[in-house]
């Protein structure tokens, strides 16, 4: 199969300008790269790179991922946000040790089977890790395949996204394939970016369609916008006599799941505490709320601090996993952002009390 003029511009000017000393470059591993894959979904490099390193030196291979708890495993992911990318990964290593004896699978449909992992991600772990070729299309890639061709519609459209498939599969060569996909997903990354694109220095842009027709863009099309709903809720700061603060598991699936968080009520408080605690609140304080901005709607949250008595004779909160933390030691488990925020507030709060 002869080379497209596409790829052949893209594979020099990476070897000139694309990057060549990211993290997840050195020792390409099936698995290392199935790491950083997972974690760049929807995340920028420069936010990633940091909590990749990190996550290497806890969890080096398949088989320390499969071993750990997802206590952990969400421990070391709290921050990046989109937390089933961290469950699955998990999972998806547990299911690499029990059944494809902790070797990363090789073939494409097997990958698609693991938890998390789609059509792009595994062609893009395998053409990076083992030089199999296959299209690659994530969010980088359609920007630059509608730019190039000016497709007009939402690649979200079933029509338009098997459009790009088939411009993606047509640019792939046989040869350098691990090179083009990084090339690819550079080219997205650091040119052909979504407000400003530097087409002057685009190694494709003397047959990109969009700047042909000045408006790279124009493409792709915007997702139709809906009105971003806003939901509201209190999250109770409940501290025992002993400045130790009541934290509980969220359910393996939803927001945050498998996390630590802190209590929700949408009504009176100290009521919520009687019934869920049996207990009675000695003293009540409560602090500005604040937004926390999901993919699709806006948390608009209140913290409450709470102060107990006696807590030695609360009830277990029936079906929910609880427990009483140290105030400043919380943060050595998974919690969610906003969580970790109001922890970190607390402990000033209360250190200044006692200062």
């Amino acid at each position: 199969m002869t080379i497209s003029p596409v790829a052949e511009r893209l594979l020099r000017w990476f070897d000139q300008h694309g990057r060549h000393d990211l993290p997840w470059q050195q020792n390409q591993t099936p698995y290392r790269v199935w790491v950083s894959e997972i974690m760049l979904q929807q995340t920028q490099v420069s936010t990633v790179i940091p909590y990749y390193e990190k996550f290497m030196v806890r969890f080096p291979d398949v088989q320390a991922l499969a071993m750990a708890t997802q206590d952990e495993v969400l421990q070391h992911w709290a921050g990046l946000g989109y937390y089933a990318r961290g469950r699955n990964l998990h999972k998806a290593a547990q299911v690499i040790v029990a059944e494809h004896d902790g070797e990363f699978p090789q073939d494409i449909e097997r990958v698609q089977q693991l938890p998390g992992i789609g059509r792009s991600t595994a062609g893009a772990i395998l053409s990076l890790s083992s030089q199999q070729r296959h299209p690659i299309l994530d969010g980088n890639v359609k920007r630059v395949l509608t730019r190039h061709q000016a497709i007009d519609g939402w690649p979200g459209q079933t029509a338009i996204e098997q459009q790009l498939w088939q411009l993606a599969e047509q640019f792939t060569p046989q040869n350098r394939v691990n090179d083009y996909t990084q090339a690819i997903m550079d080219l997205g990354a650091t040119l052909c970016t979504r407000s400003k694109p530097a087409c002057l220095l685009c190694p494709v842009q003397s047959d990109c369609e969009g700047f042909k027709q000045g408006k790279p863009t124009a493409f792709p099309v915007s997702k139709p916008k809906k009105t971003t709903p806003v939901k509201t809720t209190t999250m109770l700061l409940i501290l025992n006599d002993a400045n130790e603060i009541l934290l509980e598991k969220r359910p393996p699936a939803g927001i945050w799941g498998g996390l630590w968080s802190l209590p929700e009520c949408d009504g009176d408080a100290a009521q919520w505490v009687e019934q869920q605690l049996g207990l009675n609140v000695i003293e009540e304080e409560c602090w500005p709320p604040f937004r926390h901005t999901f993919s699709h709607y806006h948390l608009d949250i209140t913290p409450q601090i709470l102060r107990l008595t006696n807590t030695h004779t609360a009830r277990v909160m029936e079906g929910r996993e609880t427990n009483w933390y140290k105030a400043g030691h919380a943060n050595n488990i998974g919690c969610a952002a906003p969580v970790t925020k109001l922890l970190a507030s607390l402990r000033q709060h209360l250190e200044g009390a006692t200062s």
